[in-house]
């Protein structure tokens, strides 16, 4: 489906495992986007290390594009996405923070 596709892309896009990848989709929400409320979609993407330059989030952002058009068939102007960098002591697993993991 189209959660594990996105996991699989992102582990890809993001040079990350799919292990440390988690996503969540949910359809069906009210949405309003440019002042439309035709199908769209919005993509936050939060990670440590990979999301912190303008630089690095121009490439990811393209690439997020291809995967989201081609799966939703929604046009590019139909898509937001955000990128949220984060620190390891900002992520919780396995009892600690990802900074001792």
């Amino acid at each position: 489906g189209l959660a594990q596709t996105l996991c699989a892309a992102t582990a890809d896009i993001l040079g990350k495992p799919a292990e440390r990848v988690n996503v969540t989709v949910r359809s069906g929400l009210a949405m309003v986007l440019s002042g439309s409320a035709e199908p769209c979609a919005q993509l936050i993407v939060s990670s440590i290390g990979v999301v912190g330059t303008a630089e690095q989030n121009k490439g990811h952002s393209a690439r997020f594009f291809d995967v989201l058009t081609a799966q939703l068939g929604l046009g590019p102007e139909r898509i937001v996405i955000r990128f949220y960098p984060l620190e390891p002591w900002q992520i919780g697993k396995n009892r600690t923070v990802m900074t001792f993991l």
